[in-house]
């Protein structure tokens, strides 16, 4: 039997807990409030999902409240939405990171939108510029990304002019 009084230890057992709490809570952020898209319970989401990395860029990856959603960073630097409808044929650049079609969109700088093309459901990456690159981002999601299958690709210009070039040759050579 032990000589130690029942409230010394609990008083042990107090300080120990208070001490270690900010520890615990150092590495924990907020959950990050997310819309899920429309399509987000898609098998192909899932399929994503499980292999999405715990670490973006050096940024840690936090909780989300949404299916199909990730984020990364604190505050969130990156976010990650499965999904979506398709893209069709766009005037956006268009480009591929490991394997993925990704188009961009620039219109709300330095927060960049990439969504992927020819894959569906389409993902959507949304990035901080002023935190971290797109193409950092990218590599590491496009990985998870891959393990759907695509069904179309974005084509270069060349490719839509039978792989002849797009700038003018000069003027055809004159009758003599």
């Amino acid at each position: 039997m032990s000589t130690r009084s029942r409230p010394a230890r609990v008083r042990r057992a107090s300080v120990a807990l208070i001490a270690s709490a900010p520890l615990a809570l150092a590495g924990c952020a907020g959950t990050v409030n997310l819309e899920a898209a429309p399509e987000s319970n898609a098998y192909a989401c899932a399929e994503i999902s499980v292999r999405l990395p715990d670490e973006v860029a050096g940024l840690d990856r936090r909780a989300t409240n949404a299916q199909a959603t990730a984020a990364w960073g604190d505050p969130a630097a990156v976010i990650y939405r499965c999904g979506l409808p398709a893209p069709g044929p766009s005037e956006l650049p268009c480009f591929t990171v490991d394997g993925v079609d990704w188009l961009l969109d620039e219109s709300d700088a330095p927060r960049y939108v990439f969504t992927t093309y020819g894959r569906e459901p389409a993902t959507e990456v949304i990035v901080d510029n002023d935190v971290v690159r797109g193409p950092d981002a990218l590599r590491p999601l496009s990985v998870a990304v891959a393990s759907t299958e695509p069904t179309a690709q974005c084509l270069a210009a060349t490719d839509v002019f039978a792989g002849g070039s797009v700038a003018p040759q000069g003027d055809p050579p004159a009758d003599e």
